[in-house]
């Protein structure tokens, strides 16, 4: 019974230092990618903000909040 047990032991320990690994290898995959949708979305927001069009209205929203009375 014993021998049993140590065995079931050193297998958990086992497992958990896999599991530990493969995650790590994951959870720096998923942060690169993560990093890189945000690198690209800041991208096309850079570009559309600064489009004539919505820069002309951010200009105007942001004048009109400056020039209110209160």
């Amino acid at each position: 019974m014993r021998k049993i047990v140590m065995g079931m032991r050193a297998g958990v320990r086992w497992l958990r230092l896999r599991g530990a690994w493969t995650d790590a290898g994951m959870a720096t995959t998923e942060f690169a990618m993560v990093t890189l949708a945000a690198a690209a979305l800041a991208a096309v927001l850079y570009k559309v903000v600064t489009g004539g069009q919505v820069s002309e209205a951010l200009r105007s929203v942001i004048g009109e909040a400056l020039g209110a009375r209160y």
